[in-house]
């Protein structure tokens, strides 16, 4: 090797390749990248060298923590074990597949129903006669929105600009209070007379459950509806208090009381919200298209969520009465656990057939622009978190109509937050005691119980680090898998069943008087 010769370098590990001076490269070596050049035969040397010892590369040259140690200096992805794990949940239900089909055979029939002729015409009725509550509500508004407009009138002529007198003030209390009272008891009978409906004369818990559910969406209406009108009411008559310069701007384009008319509110009964607002955001043009994929979702994954659960959930329900019967714990925590899975799946198809493709449909038709339905729930860090990220449309209507009043009257954060969860905990009650004809205060507990577990798990949430929130996300899907929905599942079917199934006729049997001997 002469002085003419040049060496390059490819990699740190050492690999080397020699180029001639004449620009020619043996075939043998690999392509180099990066040239050192030096005048006294060092540079070459040490290519030689790389090249000719290659049991001495240096492998072990800085300090590193292992991948998975906590002073790692960048986390690693867990793409791959969440594959796997996908894997592993894909062949462990594949194995529960065949072995129920083993076991039970075919549960699916497409002609075993017990639909009543009398649920689907009640059912039927009662959808078409529970909104008129809401247009109900609407004379209400409208006797008082004309009201408004006389006062309004009055205080104009006298002053222009004026703030209304204390007489004025005063009937204007007095017509609230009565709207008010004419508003609860519109609200209340909605909700009570349609529930009585419900409870003695629907049979079938399917449409006893979708009729209750259309009861409170509407009772939740009326409610939204009357208190914003109330105050968009009270700044229509403070305008020089400064009243209307704190409404949203996007109200201007509908301002009170313009807004009370029957095409405004017969958009909010139809627009997938339960808070009202005189004017929402609009999408442009409908995508049919996109309307019938999300209706399509709907169709198959309400197939799906009764596949599984007449196959599946069905059978460990029944094989669970004896064990509840006899009070065997140890079995009671076995078939909650294998509850778990399968509820899990139909609660997240449900939750994907609503959130995702119902009300994104129905928000399509109705250029609904808000689609903001639910946030990133599952990567909850306690239970506090899930419930403002899970269901937005109920969140903002508990926030808006029940918090924060409450708070504007001074109650601190930690009482409103009770008397939130005290409301919720009532309409879950009547949304599951009533279809079930069992009013037993689980759902009712199941809501109370979240307060401490919220209070607990909100320590997780402010912890710095990802432990906290591990912690914390962790905490919420035990309490959610095991301890919510299948237990109170497991609790309403062996009321049911008590009530007027097997359970029941087997109590019926035991408590017959012995025949003669």
């Amino acid at each position: 090797m002469d002085s003419a010769t040049t060496t390059s370098v490819e990699t740190p590990a050492g690999t080397a390749s020699l180029r001639r001076a004449d620009g020619t490269r043996d075939s043998k070596d690999p392509p180099s990248t990066t040239t050192t050049t030096n005048g006294n035969g060092h540079g070459e040397k040490k290519s030689f060298a790389i090249k000719k010892y290659r049991h001495v590369t240096a492998v072990h040259s800085q300090s590193r923590p292992s991948t998975l140690s906590h002073d790692a200096t960048a986390p690693p992805s867990f793409l791959g074990f969440r594959n796997l794990m996908v894997i592993v949940l894909v062949v462990g239900n594949l194995r529960l597949v065949i072995e129920n089909m083993q076991k039970y055979g075919n549960l699916i029939c497409l002609t075993c129903h017990d639909f009543r002729r009398q649920d689907v015409i009640l059912g039927l009725l009662l959808y078409i006669l529970v909104p008129c509550h809401l247009f109900i509500a609407y004379s209400f508004e409208w006797y008082a929105a004309k009201q408004a407009r006389i006062s309004r009138a009055q205080s104009v002529s006298k002053g222009g600009s004026t703030s209304p007198t204390e007489d004025q003030q005063a009937k204007f209390e007095t017509t609230w209070r009565s709207i008010r009272t004419a508003h609860l008891l519109n609200a209340t009978l909605a909700l009570a007379v349609h529930s009585w409906v419900v409870y003695f004369h629907i049979f079938h818990p399917l449409i006893g459950t979708i009729t209750e559910m259309h009861v409170i969406i509407v009772y939740m209406k009326v409610v939204s509806y009357a208190l914003t009108n109330r105050d968009l009411r009270h700044a229509y008559l403070h305008p020089v208090k400064g009243e209307l310069a704190i409404l949203p701007e996007l109200y201007a384009q509908c301002p009170y009381p313009q807004n009370i008319t029957m095409g405004n509110l017969t958009y909010f009964w139809w627009a997938p919200t339960l808070v009202y607002q005189p004017v929402y955001p609009r999408s442009g043009d409908i995508r049919w298209i996109f309307v019938l994929k999300r209706l399509g979702e709907v169709v198959c994954l309400s197939v799906f969520i009764w596949f599984c659960s007449a196959q599946y959930a069905a059978p460990v329900l029944w094989n669970s009465l004896d064990k509840i019967d006899h009070l065997d714990l140890v079995s009671i925590v076995e078939r909650l656990m294998k509850l778990s899975t399968i509820s899990l799946i139909i609660w997240l198809a449900g939750f994907f057939a609503l959130f995702q493709s119902a009300l994104n449909a129905l928000a399509e038709i109705m250029r609904f622009g808000d689609r903001a339905f639910y946030d990133d729930w599952w990567n909850s860090a306690g239970l506090g978190e899930y419930w403002r990220l899970w269901n937005k449309p109920v969140y903002q209507f508990m926030k808006r109509h029940i918090f924060s009043p409450l708070i504007g009257r001074g109650w601190n954060m930690r009482s409103a937050s009770v008397a939130v969860f005290f409301v919720s905990a009532v309409l879950h009650e009547l949304l599951v005691g009533i279809p079930t004809k069992n009013i037993i205060g689980v759902a009712f507990m199941g809501m109370i119980v979240q307060i401490p577990l919220i209070w607990i798990t909100r320590v997780f949430e402010k912890m710095k680090g990802p432990n906290g929130h591990l912690i914390g996300n962790c905490i919420f899907w035990v309490s959610f898998t095991i301890l919510g929905q299948p237990f109170a599942a497991l609790v309403y079917f062996y009321a049911w069943q008590a009530k007027y199934g097997s359970v029941a006729k087997k109590m019926a049997l035991n408590q017959m008087p012995p025949g003669p001997n």
